[in-house]
């Protein structure tokens, strides 16, 4: 796809929201991604925005891991076992998705921003759990979670943090603050892996995803600071966020045509 000088500029700052968004108010956020390339940027495929946005997930991930690894919020074996089984649903998740009509996919993913605004709207906090073990107790519903997020996430070449975090939670009982940081292992892992399979079918803009992973960090940097000042009012952003996605998912639904 030959990009135009307007286009390279909406693809930053796409980037640029779509990381404001995550520093802003956490798990969600990189939904975001696909449809401000197919409907701002004006990627023609679908299959296209889908693994040029799994570049930009991966990559913005993989950063977020480093620092929440320093910061010890990581829990490296019960994270080794969500993403293993992650990591092969994602490759199936991410095979099937690239066999669906491209119109069609679009509507699946509107619905999707639905659920996941209803997910943010119902989230709830946590206790505290900082002794949390891998164990034969708990290594069944890793599994289980770990395997269905990534299908999802390869279906749709999403990061799955907002499925990530609070299947970590229900599994183990780990702290929300805990399981953010242990996600981070999976939607690396989860991003990579559906980028690979994209990225094989030739299905990847590599020019639009550096833009949009560069824009991405500047508009990281720019939410952190905000987020810092506004943190009291978090659960507001949320809200606010979850009923942004449900507007742009009426939107997408409307250009579909499911509507007439």
């Amino acid at each position: 796809m030959e990009l135009s000088a307007l286009q390279a500029m909406l693809a930053g700052a796409s980037g640029g929201l779509v990381g404001f968004m995550l520093a802003l108010v956490g798990g969600g956020g990189s939904i975001l991604a696909v449809p401000l390339l197919v409907h701002l940027v004006g990627m023609p495929q679908p299959h296209l925005a889908i693994g040029t946005s799994a570049v930009a997930v991966a990559l913005n991930a993989g950063v977020s891991l480093l620092g929440h690894a320093r910061a010890g919020n990581v829990r490296w074996p019960c994270a080794s076992v969500f993403t293993g089984f992650g990591v092969a649903g994602a490759a199936f998740g991410a095979a099937l998705g690239k066999r669906v009509d491209g119109e069609i996919l679009l509507a699946a993913f509107a619905v999707l921003m639905v659920v996941v605004a209803v997910l943010m709207l119902r989230a709830g906090t946590s206790t505290p759990t900082t002794d949390v073990r891998l164990s034969r107790g708990n290594a069944p519903a890793l599994i289980g979670a770990g395997g269905a997020t990534g299908v999802l996430s390869g279906f749709f070449g999403i990061g799955g943090g907002f499925l990530a975090v609070p299947g970590l939670m229900a599994a183990t009982g780990m702290a929300s603050f805990t399981a953010i940081g242990t996600s981070l292992v999976a939607v690396t892992a989860f991003g990579a892996t559906t980028a690979a399979s994209y990225a094989l079918s030739g299905l990847v803009d590599w020019t639009l995803a550096g833009l949009f992973v560069a824009g991405g960090v500047l508009g990281s940097l720019g939410g952190m600071g905000v987020a810092k000042r506004l943190s009291s009012r978090r659960g507001a952003l949320t809200r606010i966020f979850a009923l942004m996605l449900m507007a742009l998912a009426g939107f997408m639904l409307f250009r579909s045509g499911l509507f007439g």
